[in-house]
């Protein structure tokens, strides 16, 4: 498909006549049509022609205020197919036996200037819910066009209905200067590209054919999929070729420096389509001018002078503080000044391209330098300094070669910062991206996977489904158990309660679900919950966590009112908890800070989730760069929630918090050796004062606070390891607290203690996650060495790691907490299972027990996912929600995972609003 020629209809399209401009844009396509029907544009006309079965709806009301006019471009059946002699593929005998015989193309113009995705994909539903035949969508607002795409099937209880599915778009196509990736997108479209399709693919010659190509043409999995084998080649040509500092007191692998590096360049990618970072500096034309090198492809000034200068003397730094480095001894670690003037050969022009960018805080960008020097046991890892830049090198052209380079790599594809769900997705790279790829990257540097990881296309993550899914039915079953409805119906309750996760139902009004009272006990609970990701990776499960509450809190309380007022009492809560270490000037600051918070965001999710960030979402993993990736998809989902106000203070952007006392590195599966229940008042006191600097922590923004921040953490856990040496805690147990430095993001505690790390006491009301699945006995039995000590009941040396997650998990539980793990299903038969197996009869109560087979993951492996909740017994009977089942049975039995699966399947007969909700997971994977 000549993409030149796509370029020129665009352009076409600005003109008055969008009807026969977008008809010579689809001919241009190939498809081409005179049937049409008779209709001038009006909205009314079209509302009144096309009945919908619920009319009169709050989209059809803004259908109404918000479109300017209807127009059918045509409709597209079997003769135009059967009459195109190129399309000899198709048999008019056949052609016919299908769904549907027929596309119907719409041009629509929009009143204002600006939609977001979700009001897209609204209007195209209220379109295609009044034709009988999928139908696309062309949006106009101003110079751009929206192209709007629902995927249909037919509806099994009514055959003459249809159910629409997930909306797609391409979003925001410039009409006079396209995105490269839009003309890619447009041009796989075609009708001679769908048919190619069609034929390779051996799909049927019809219709529903020619839909299912539409279908995956537009499908955004391998549009990831292809983005990360592209990335991964990038990667590993950047780790074969950069330089990197061999600090002796600190060696961080090539890889890790590369992967680093990515995930920093990628949130700015994503930032930058909000217009917070000058697109110059990524434009090698107008960049090598700025820049004293003789031989730009050849040289490596890119990255120190303007990349480095971005990453921590800007993003990192007050916008009134930046300036250069003297270059004085005094100077020589302060990291907040711009540095490497001498490679510069028009500086001024570069500060005046960095000026364009707020200041935006959050750890991703501080630089990993010590301030020690080397010679004191210091280290440099960023090694940004004038003196010892030499250690590093990242040559020009692994940024800007046109074949390999990474910056054309990310140019060529089109971001968004809306992360897609599953009623609505935007063709391109959304912020679930960076999970997809950093999970994939992170499997290809652990040394347990990286052999079958590096030969993966880009699977190896939790699919977006299972996510939505697990996480779902972990809140709805958690929420069911701490909250009541008011008129005592429970059948209903838990029907209900989904209600507010499901992405579908978005616009309905809550109100008419819930009175005052429930969603008062709902919004309360949720501000109180407590959630952990034992085996955190890239933050999927997190995130996901963060995505249904939002959603929930958006739907139940609009106006942020109740969460705003919940917060208050929070901080007040910890204000009175913390003794004397917090004066009452502190406690104002707090409380004028959440104020001001949501005087800003009334009407945003920014409050939402920055509150729920810091209260309930925690993640632990083994890998620290999981930990920083982890962080990063958090950053990306704030930032998302603000605007530039170009007049505004720092662009009216409020910078991010700090989020290393949230996600740590440390060894989830080993404890201090010694439970530390015998403490004496001055420990308790140290241990809260630790729990109140980290919250200070957790809002600090300049340079100068976050070290007090840090400089106080060590005095206290130094403190605090000297008086429970003095109670007679063991020693190393006493220096593992001292040495623990939570905010060194090079390294992990080979100890996790939810306690003194999260200042959770009381366990966890939900603990969920995908854990590793790595068999004890490789490597000579490494693993099995260093856990068998540690009093798993769950432990064989035969057995898998994901096992003694599961005990864990388990133990970190609150008293009615609920666990969700999708895990390999070997457990359920195997012999090593059988420890496992004995454990869930005995100490928990599964809710669900879905056994997934393969496919799940492209990696070889048939997994399984349990729910289930911390075990309440009575005189020897186990009360299982609305099911009571003695507990005397043979234990000695093989097939205990049978019993298991009885079990659930008792309760979930009983509750039909659960009937169905697996029923089609697996075909959305």
């Amino acid at each position: 498909m000549n993409k030149e020629a796509i370029k020129t209809a665009l352009a076409a399209i600005i003109t008055d006549n969008f009807l026969d401009n977008t008809k010579a844009l689809l001919a241009t396509l190939g498809y081409k049509s005179d049937k049409t029907a008779n209709l001038f544009g009006s909205v009314d006309e079209f509302i009144n022609e096309y009945d919908a079965p619920n009319p009169n709806t709050k989209t059809e009301q803004e259908f109404r205020q918000h479109v300017k006019s209807v127009q059918f471009i045509f409709q597209y059946t079997t003769d135009e197919i059967l009459d195109n002699p190129q399309l000899q593929l198709f048999e008019s005998a056949s052609f016919d036996k299908g769904n549907y015989q027929s596309f119907i193309f719409c041009a629509v113009e929009l009143k204002d200037n600006d939609y977001s995705r979700t009001k897209y994909a609204e209007f195209t539903r209220e379109i295609n819910k009044r034709l009988v035949t999928p139908t696309v969508v062309f949006f106009r607002v101003e110079n751009k066009i929206t192209v709007a795409f629902a995927d249909r099937r037919p509806n099994l209880t009514d055959e003459s209905l249809d159910v629409l599915g997930q909306v797609t778009l391409i979003k925001d196509i410039r009409l006079n200067n396209p995105h490269r990736a839009h003309l890619d997108i447009l041009s796989e479209l075609s009708l001679e590209a769908c048919v190619k399709w069609i034929d390779e693919k051996k799909k049927q010659k019809n219709f529903d054919g020619l839909l299912a190509a539409w279908i995956a043409k537009l499908d955004t999995e391998e549009l990831n999929k292809q983005f990360y084998r592209k990335l991964f080649t990038w990667y590993e040509w950047a780790v074969e070729t950069a330089k990197f500092p061999k600090d002796k007191n600190r060696f961080i692998k090539p890889e890790e420096h590369v992967i680093r590096l990515i995930t920093r360049l990628l949130f700015i990618w994503f930032i930058k389509e909000k217009g917070l970072i000058a697109d110059e500096l990524f434009s090698k034309s107008q960049i090598q001018n700025l820049l004293n090198e003789a031989d730009f492809d050849s040289g490596d000034s890119y990255y120190r002078a303007v990349l480095q200068n971005l990453f921590f003397a800007t993003l990192n730094t007050e916008i009134e503080k930046r300036t250069f480095s003297k270059e004085s001894p005094n100077e020589h670690r302060n990291f907040s000044r711009y540095r490497y003037k001498k490679q510069m050969s028009d500086p001024n022009e570069l500060l005046n391209l960095f000026a364009q960018t707020p200041f935006i805080n959050g750890g991703l960008f501080d630089c990993l330098d010590s301030f020690k020097a080397t010679s004191e046991g210091g280290y440099r890892i960023d090694c940004f300094s004038d003196r010892q830049y030499q250690k590093l090198s990242i040559p020009n052209h692994l940024f800007f070669d046109e074949k390999r380079g990474l910056l054309p790599l990310l140019e060529h594809y089109k971001f968004t910062v809306e992360e897609n769900t599953p009623i609505d997705q935007e063709v391109a790279l959304d912020p679930e991206l960076l999970g997809r790829v950093f999970e994939n990257l992170l499997a290809a540097i652990n040394p347990e996977t990286g052999e079958t990881a590096r030969k993966m296309t880009g699977s190896y993550y939790t699919p977006r489904a299972i996510v939505d899914y697990m996480v779902e039915e972990a809140l709805v079953a958690t929420l069911s158990q701490k909250c009541q409805p008011t008129d005592s119906n429970t059948e209903l309750w838990d029907e209900r309660l989904h209600y507010l996760f499901d992405y579908a139902k978005v616009c309905d009004d809550a109100s008419v679900w819930f009175d005052d009272q429930e969603i008062d006990a709902i919004v309360k609970t949720i501000s109180e919950l407590k959630i952990l990701d034992p085996a955190v990776g890239s933050g999927a499960f997190p995130m996901g966590v963060l995505h249904k509450l939002t959603l929930a809190l958006r739907r139940l309380d609009p106006d942020n009112t109740r969460w705003e007022a919940l917060q208050k009492e929070l901080a007040g809560k910890r204000a009175a908890e913390a003794f004397n270490t917090q004066n009452q000037q502190e406690r104002d600051d707090e409380l004028t800070e959440i104020s001001d918070t949501f005087e800003r965001y009334r009407d945003s999710d920014f409050g939402r989730k920055l509150y729920l960030i810091q209260n309930s979402i925690f993640g632990v993993d083994i890998q620290p760069i999981a930990c920083q990736i982890a962080k990063l998809r958090f950053f990306i989902s704030l930032a998302i929630e603000q605007e530039k106000d170009t007049v505004a203070d720092n662009f009216g952007i409020k910078p991010l918090p700090n989020l290393e006392t949230r996600f740590v590195a440390a060894n989830t599966l080993i404890g201090l050796k010694q439970q530390m229940s015998l403490k004496s008042q001055k420990a308790s006191r140290l241990e809260q004062a630790l729990r109140n600097n980290r919250e200070k922590h957790f809002h600090a923004t300049t340079r100068q606070q976050k070290r007090a921040c840090k400089d106080r953490d060590e005095e206290l856990r130094a403190e605090l390891a000297t008086e429970l040496k003095g109670l007679g805690a063991f020693a190393d147990d006493a220096d593992s607290i001292a040495q623990w430095d939570p905010y060194d993001q090079n390294d992990k505690a080979d100890w996790f203690d939810s306690e003194l790390m999260f200042g959770v006491t009381d366990g966890f009301d939900v603990v969920i996650g995908n854990p590793p699945y790595i068999q004890l006995q490789r490597d000579g039995g490494r693993l099995a060495d260093l856990y068998q000590p540690c009093g798993f009941d769950t432990f064989t040396r035969m057995g898998d790691i994901y096992c003694l997650f599961y005990e864990k998990g388990h133990k970190l539980l609150n008293s009615t907490g609920h666990l969700c793990f999708i895990t390999s299903n070997k457990w359920m038969r195997a012999g090593y299972g059988k420890k496992v197996r004995n454990y869930f009869i005995l100490y928990t109560q599964p809710v669900q027990l879905l056994d997934m087979g393969p496919d799940v993951f492209d990696a070889t492996v048939d997994t399984n996912i349990l729910l289930l909740q911390n075990k309440i017994i009575y005189d020897g009977v186990m009360t299982f929600r609305s099911a009571t089942i003695s507990t005397d049975f043979d234990r000695q039995t093989d097939n205990i995972s049978q019993y298991l699966m009885i079990m659930v399947s008792v309760w979930r007969c009983q509750q039909r609003t659960n009937r169905g909700r697996f029923s089609h997971l697996k075909n959305l994977i």
